[in-house]
């Protein structure tokens, strides 16, 4: 397990996403699942390390959320994970379902990278965008777990 936390340590310390798309509907920038994996891909491969994503439909407090779970392994079968969640709503305008599970899986997948991957999200306090998530009510979540490590 040692290797695969200093591999861990190693990526965090040189994994660099710049936030190179733009929101124009919020005026802001943001980073995407795409480019947050064609950052991390060079540095796994210097490790020896991989990672993968299981995704499930879970229902919290009556809403429906998409959970993906990363897994990051290395050579020696050592594994860590961690999880993260995305509403999974019923209709969204402009999007049939499949665009709605894609966009909620994007969504909780790049979020399960930020968090395995120390990937700074801090949103701008003037933003809409913050102060939406800020005053938006969450669902009563169980109780939290920690990561599991094989």
């Amino acid at each position: 397990m040692k290797d695969l936390i200093q591999s861990l340590i190693y990526i965090q310390q040189h994994l660099i996403v710049p936030k190179d798309q733009f929101n124009s509907f919020g005026k802001y920038n943001y980073r995407s699942l795409e480019s947050i994996l064609a950052a991390i891909k060079p540095l796994l491969r210097s490790q020896n390390c991989g990672i993968r994503f299981e995704d499930e439909v879970i229902e919290l407090g009556g809403r429906t959320f998409l959970k993906t779970t990363l897994y990051f392994f290395n050579d020696k079968g050592e594994t860590i994970t961690t999880s993260a969640i995305a509403e999974h709503t019923a209709t969204k305008t402009g999007m049939d379902a499949a665009q709605i599970t894609g966009a909620a899986s994007s969504y909780a997948r790049k979020y399960a990278m930020n968090a395995m991957f120390a990937i700074d999200d801090t949103k701008d306090v003037d933003s809409d965008s913050y102060h939406r998530e800020q005053t938006k009510p969450l669902p009563e979540e169980p109780a939290k777990k920690a990561p599991t490590r094989r």
